[in-house]
């Protein structure tokens, strides 16, 4: 067990950590209980108040939810898994928790049996006692083994509480009203206030126009962060305007500095997907909502041929559009679809509030005949709903149906290719004996945010690197004196440059991975945010940044999902080969609730799906690949290239 990862006061693993303005770390009940008695810090003995602690980074979080822990229920499991695994393990896998759930029940119904006839103001005073007694007695097992308590007493208690634990100390935060859950198919504008303007909302983010997802997609809220804290967020949501930005069609890093703009109530617009499907009226005749809808009919030469058009969601109103008309393509050749239509149905399924991934089903499954019913602004209408990406509603709040626009996006998409760069580089650096390298790294294969390489955080002012001048935060560094460190964990390639960084001399290979920004995207507040903070440890690199690294640095694995009916595997897919924009990835884009997707918990938005049943899925069209994942009957095995989302 690493020792920074150990609480002094109880010398178990940290659990809801505490960072003291003198520099340690303690658990938040332990610090709590002894500051109730003394005014100093435990380790020094510095003067030291409560209110003055604040809650360990988002990194220290992410280290100890890599820490292995068995299952409490050793009777009947023995499974072994990472601390942040433990939570899903036992809602839905553990057959011990399963039996002590029950047992719960049954000793709650024997008590009410008991009291009845009873004073009713008795039975209310008492009841809480009982069941807070199971609890209790669940939570001492966990933390005899040191798990989160409070995250796993809730689920194994009741088996009904899905919210992350807040700080029992914060009494403010405690008495909060629950908010309301967002409304799914819907674009919702919410606030999220913080004390500390700079904090970090605590999640990732994935997507972008640079990508087929093109939109910014949240790929994980982070227990006990501020978004995780307020409870509206879930993974999948889509994030459309930040503070009156428009970033529903922009590249990734421009998005990533918009949120990090330090603000005390930021106004976000959200857009849930519909998490079953959408409902689908069939009209016979074909017959329209509208009255001046078009009907056009596209006639395939075969059933696997592509009709050529790229369908997307817009930010101002539900539906279906056209966003582009691929040149050479069917629709191209017909020559009566454009680009801003609105697609009301396709043959007889009412689309007016579905979704692109509905649309491409009905599209594959419709044969060679494909009928569509569409609405066409006027150019009067048009005009007054495009503008620019990224302008801003200056000092405005946002309205309660949000007045975001939409606006066109070019016909050609810049590939990840042209988006980033990377260059080798080797630096030989002289040192004096006891001078150290001066960097901090991250990454390792097998860490808790994937199969990452080793990149540097930060190059430190009084190392011999940040006087050559060369080695700069981001850079995935390759080998030490001709160790290569690709394949190594994070402990083992700490290890090799401790031991390299004793010779005098220190040959480092690394490449230089940097991100092209179009011109006229990135702000002035961008640059600044880019700039500031150097030296912090804690720096994460972009979701971008690791899409663009060579293929040698991927590194894949397998998910195997499992049913047992023939209901949907639970996620939907973006990408695939298009004749205008070659051969982009597939990327999952949503996890719907309550499928097998959901429940294995290992698939993440923005994952890279590269093969299915060991059949690589490069050069493969988007309208194969679906079928090909539905044809599939109890079992179907992804691998997928998974890297982590930019942190904001």
């Amino acid at each position: 067990m690493d020792d920074d990862l150990v609480c002094h006061i109880c010398l178990q693993p940290l659990l809801e950590p505490l960072d003291t303005p003198c520099g340690h770390t303690f658990c938040y009940k332990c610090l709590r209980n002894f500051l109730r008695e003394k005014n100093f810090c435990p380790l020094d003995r510095k003067r030291l108040h409560f209110k003055l602690c604040k809650r360990s980074s988002i990194l220290v979080h992410k280290l100890l939810d890599k820490l292995l822990v068995s299952c409490p229920f050793e009777s009947n499991c023995q499974e072994v898994m990472q601390r942040c695994d433990l939570e899903a393990h036992l809602k839905h896998r553990c057959f011990g928790a399963s039996k002590h759930r029950a047992a719960l029940q049954v000793r709650r119904s024997c008590r009410l049996q008991n009291e009845t006839g009873k004073d009713s103001s008795s039975t209310a005073a008492g009841q809480p006692k009982h069941a807070s007694s199971d609890t209790d007695q669940f939570k001492i097992e966990m933390a005899t083994l040191g798990y989160n308590v409070a995250s796993a007493a809730s689920i194994c208690a009741d088996g009904q509480s899905q919210e992350n634990p807040v700080f029992e100390g914060s009494t403010e935060e405690n008495t909060l009203s629950k908010l309301p859950s967002l409304p799914e198919g819907e674009i919702t504008s919410i606030e999220i206030h913080r004390v500390n303007p700079c904090m970090e909302l605590g999640l990732s983010i994935v997507g972008g126009n640079e990508t087929p997802l093109i939109n910014i997609v949240i790929q994980e809220v982070y227990q006990d962060s501020i978004v995780a804290k307020d409870g509206r967020l879930l993974s999948g949501d889509q994030i459309l305007q930040v503070n009156g930005v428009d970033i529903s069609n922009v590249p990734h890093n421009y998005a990533r500095s918009v949120f990090t703009q330090p603000c005390s109530t930021l106004h976000l617009t959200v857009l849930r997907e519909r998490r079953f499907g959408v409902r689908t009226n069939i009209y016979p005749d074909g017959s329209c909502m509208r009255e001046n809808g078009l009907h056009v009919t596209l006639f395939k030469r075969d059933s696997s041929e592509q009709l050529g058009i790229k369908l997307v969601r817009r930010t101002d109103e539900t539906g279906i559009f056209i966003l582009d008309v691929l040149e050479g393509g069917l629709a191209a050749q017909d020559g009566r679809l454009c680009s801003n239509d609105q697609v009301l149905a396709i043959n007889g399924h009412d689309l007016k509030h579905g979704t692109p991934e509905v649309a491409a089903q009905i599209i594959q499954s419709s044969g060679e005949r494909v009928h569509f019913i569409i609405y066409r602004r006027t150019n009067e209408q048009l005009s007054n709903v495009i503008r620019e990406p990224g302008s801003l509603t200056s000092n405005q709040h946002l309205p309660q149906h949000t007045q975001l626009l939409y606006h066109s996006r070019p016909s050609t998409q810049k590939d990840l290719s042209q988006c980033v760069t990377c260059q080798e580089k080797q630096i030989n650096v002289k040192k004096e004996p006891h001078e150290s390298l001066g960097m901090t790294v991250a990454g390792g294969r097998g860490s808790k945010n994937g199969e990452l390489p080793i990149f540097v955080t930060s190059v430190q002012p009084h190392g011999c690197l940040y006087r050559e001048g060369r080695i700069k935060r981001g850079d995935i560094l390759l080998s030490i004196n001709g160790i290569d460190l690709t394949c190594l964990s994070h402990s083992e390639a700490v290890a090799t440059l401790k031991t390299s960084a004793a010779s005098p001399v220190v040959i480092l290979k690394a490449l230089e991975v940097q991100t092209i920004e179009e011109q006229g995207q990135v702000a002035d507040e961008q640059i600044s945010t880019n700039t500031e903070n150097e030296y912090d440890t804690t720096w994460s690199p972009s979701w971008v940044m690791w899409l663009g690294l060579p293929s040698t640095l991927h590194t894949s694995h397998d998910i195997v999902l499992r049913r047992s009916n023939s209901g949907s595997w639970g996620f939907s897919i973006v990408g695939g080969y298009e004749e205008n924009h070659c051969n982009q990835p597939f990327f999952i884009k949503t996890i719907v609730f309550g499928t097998p997707a959901y429940y294995d918990g290992r698939l993440r938005c923005g994952d890279m799906i590269v093969a299915v049943n060991g059949l690589s899925t490069t050069g493969m069209s988007h309208s194969a690949l679906v079928p090909m994942l539905k044809e599939q009957r109890n079992k179907v095995t992804l691998t997928v290239i998974s890297w982590p989302g930019s942190l904001i």
